[in-house]
């Protein structure tokens, strides 16, 4: 089996997908290849909240919440570590 078969599938909200485009190009781009890097092991990068059954991935001052199911990531929410949990 290759690397890519044992890979989650990265899902977007529309509102995530909002978040994202309302960045700079730089900051997009990085938030977004540190998503696609937790494709092949998601529980590395992404951290479960207290209290909640969703994660977060941490990206400088940003936050990205996401539901993790079998084999796929909902991505549900991109914001400032300030005004995501709220």
């Amino acid at each position: 089996m290759q690397e890519e078969d044992l890979a989650f599938e990265i899902i977007f909200d529309e509102d995530a997908i909002k978040c994202l485009n309302k960045l700079n190009k730089e900051l997009k781009s990085r938030i977004f290849n540190k998503i696609i890097l937790s494709k092949t092991n998601p529980f590395r990068y992404f951290k479960r909240l207290e209290e909640r059954s969703d994660f977060r991935l941490r990206v400088g001052n940003y936050r990205v919440i996401a539901d993790i199911e079998k084999r796929n990531i909902f991505v549900t929410k991109i914001g400032l570590r300030k005004e995501i949990y709220k």
